[in-house]
């Protein structure tokens, strides 16, 4: 089937009187080789059911459904969100007309048969419940919440098991990045909390329009079957590296000092918890953290 292309793209936009903003982070892929790829580094199948953020006019969305695989769509955007099930009508028309969704009325309807789409209509930062339990989150993230709205749904939808974001080169590279590094960070041990990450790939800024002034890239990851810890010694975690990183040229024990009450006291913790005070944050892994929680608690 044929996807939207760029002048799909313009047509839409302007029948909807939507002008991208830099605000929203509004940059819509034109390239219907690109979605392909994308859909296929997530390896999306028919048996799935796809979480996807920020669908916009929907050249991702109609990628996913191109697989057979369901799709929940949350957008906050009221005339993207309404005008989305009707894109898809036009390209699935052996799909049957949208159908309400008994009483959820949060949702907008959803076409059935060969296109199985539902739209939601919210904040992806405040969303609390996805219907139709989504296994894989993938999604081109607007560049200025990406990872803010990337924890929220990981630490929100345990049953998210994997994805792959497109998001701007070098917020991509900190969330792949290894203790040691210097584009090692926050970002990286959070989402190591969670998984396994790696990149992959590079994205033209051709392929966007309007063109963004950044690099794109996408980062693939794999959720970890078991939590490393529970829920409260993820929040007693991410205060620890929150901190550290805050003032990351610092040396630990100084690092945490206002956390624990003292350098000394943070120095006593950190050697309970096998980690030498006087190293940095940028060289610990989210073990060497939740020891440090562990031992703190």
């Amino acid at each position: 089937m044929a996807l939207l292309g760029p002048a799909e793209i313009r047509d839409l936009a302007e029948l909807l009187g939507i002008q991208p903003t830099k605000k929203l982070g509004q940059n819509f892929v034109i390239d219907a080789n690109t979605v392909r790829r994308i859909v296929k580094a997530a390896g999306v199948t028919s048996a799935d059911t796809v979480v996807e953020i920020g669908p916009g006019l929907g050249s991702l969305t109609l990628g996913l459904l191109e697989t057979g695989a369901s799709v929940v769509a949350v957008e906050i955007d009221k005339r993207l969100a309404a005008q989305l099930p009707l894109t898809v009508e036009q390209y699935f028309p052996r799909s049957q007309a949208p159908s309400a969704l008994g009483s959820h009325d949060r949702w907008r309807d959803r076409p059935s048969s060969t296109a199985q789409l539902t739209v939601v209509t919210q904040d992806a930062m405040r969303v609390t419940e996805l219907p139709g339990a989504p296994g894989i989150l993938v999604a081109n993230l607007p560049y200025n919440i990406s990872v803010p709205v990337l924890l929220h749904f990981l630490e929100t939808f345990r049953g998210i098991r994997s994805g792959l974001v497109m998001v701007q080169a070098e917020v991509g590279q900190r969330l792949a990045a290894a203790p040691g590094s210097k584009i090692y960070g926050s970002p990286s041990v959070k989402a190591a909390w969670f998984g396994h990450w790696k990149t992959s790939g590079s994205v033209s800024r051709q392929v966007f329009w309007p063109v963004p002034n950044v690099d794109s890239i996408l980062v693939s990851f794999a959720l970890r079957e078991t939590p490393i810890g529970t829920e409260e010694e993820r929040l007693a975690t991410f205060a620890l590296v929150d901190a550290a990183f805050q003032q990351r040229r610092k040396m630990l024990r100084q690092a945490l000092a206002e956390l624990f009450g003292s350098s000394v006291a943070a120095s006593a913790t950190m050697e309970r918890a096998g980690v030498d005070p006087t190293t940095r944050g940028e060289q610990l892994t989210v073990d060497d953290f939740l020891a440090i929680a562990r031992a703190k608690a």
